[in-house]
């Protein structure tokens, strides 16, 4: 691994060839916050996809195309006189500094459940709200996902995590009283609060939804695949078997998961 000295020096000339593209590169030279934004979230997913799927290569290579957005950032932000690296990394140290006490100070904690507690208190020092911190673009599982541990970290939650299930139970009682209503608008509402209901049941038995739903997504894409590789090699197309055909070669493509 390298020193902090060839970090330094790598990362120097990271700046430098910056100042250098957004001064000669006609493509660079044009990009704004504005424009920029859409390509950031791009490159935030597929770094979310290399974590998923554990591989170290591909990971470093999305981190690096996301710290090329940081620095482009930056350096805007330089051109208005509003910020620069320096200020960034300035500001992001004060703040690590002042929200771990228990290292830079002589706050104790017992485990990482307090030091999310204290994070939160401090925030609320510095007159934050509660929910501020969650972006309003989150896709929206992650956001309940947010909320729910934001406010836990104010004592906003269940005593026992066994209590999540008859608020489940209830919630799924509820929509299937709508759905038998047929109240579209209620149907809605109903299927909101469940899907809520279920995602804090996942953070409190230790499970982010986001990435297990996509772990199922991409199971149920892999045994999909498999129904029709199989499907053709027969001959057949999937439009004309009926379901107890297809669901008998599903339950072989189990075995390959």
């Amino acid at each position: 691994m390298s020193s902090i000295e060839e970090q330094l020096k790598v990362f120097r000339e990271l700046l430098e060839i910056m100042d250098r593209l957004r001064a000669e590169c006609p493509w660079d030279r044009k990009q704004t916050n504005q424009s920029l934004r859409n390509l950031t979230i791009e490159e935030t997913y597929e770094l979310a996809d290399a974590i998923l799927e554990e591989n170290p290569d591909e990971i470093m290579k999305e981190l690096g195309d996301l710290m090329l957005h940081i620095v482009f950032y930056a350096k805007i932000g330089s051109e208005t006189d509003h910020f620069d690296m320096a200020d960034i990394i300035r500001n992001l140290n004060k703040k690590l500094i002042y929200r771990h006490p228990h290292i830079f100070s002589d706050t104790e904690v017992s485990d990482a459940e307090d030091v999310k507690k204290n994070w939160e208190e401090l925030k609320m020092r510095e007159g934050k709200k509660v929910l501020e911190g969650v972006p309003n673009s989150l896709p929206a599982m992650i956001k309940a996902n947010r909320i729910q541990e934001k406010v836990r970290a104010v004592g906003f939650d269940w005593d026992e995590r066994n209590q999540i299930w008859e608020k489940v139970r209830e919630e799924l009682n509820e929509l299937e009283t709508e759905v038998r209503n047929e109240d579209q608008e209620k149907i809605e509402s109903e299927f909101g609060d469940l899907l809520f209901s279920v995602i804090n049941a996942a953070r409190l038995y230790g499970v982010d939804p986001e990435t297990a739903l996509e772990k199922t997504n991409l199971k149920f894409i892999k045994r999909f695949g498999y129904l029709e590789k199989n499907t053709l090699r027969k001959g057949r197309s999937l439009k004309d078997m009926n379901l107890d055909e297809m669901n008998e070669i599903w339950e072989q493509a189990k075995d390959y998961d």
